[in-house]
């Protein structure tokens, strides 16, 4: 079973940044495209960002076009989503996901007015 283990959460102040990791035990995590998604209490799950297999492709939510960065590292089975100019609606749990069907447990993010 995959495992896929995200870390970098914390409480920000508003405007500042944080970077969340998202470390694969996926032999096979090159080939996979990989994303983020967020979620607050009471809504849906959020796409977030998502990226390419060679991470030459990268998409993000409307939201976050323009402060968040999403990246990888093949050789460290690890995505990251740099998260800049954070906002207080930007508090959620974050979740990385693998392929189409393997999500993390979770990594809560804060951001304080």
């Amino acid at each position: 079973q995959v495992q896929l283990v995200e870390s970098g959460g914390g409480l920000v102040q508003a405007g500042g940044s944080l970077r969340l990791s998202c470390a694969a035990s996926e032999r096979t995590f090159s080939t996979y495209p990989m994303a983020w998604f967020r979620q607050s209490p009471g809504k849906e799950r959020e796409f977030v960002a998502a990226i390419s297999w060679s991470g030459g492709t990268t998409y993000y939510g409307d939201s976050v076009k323009g402060r968040f960065t999403i990246s990888r590292d093949n050789a460290k089975r690890t995505v990251y989503l740099q998260m800049n100019s954070l906002k207080p609606e930007d508090t959620a749990v974050y979740y990385c996901k693998l392929g189409s069907t393997d999500w993390g447990q979770g990594t809560q993010v804060t951001v304080s007015s």
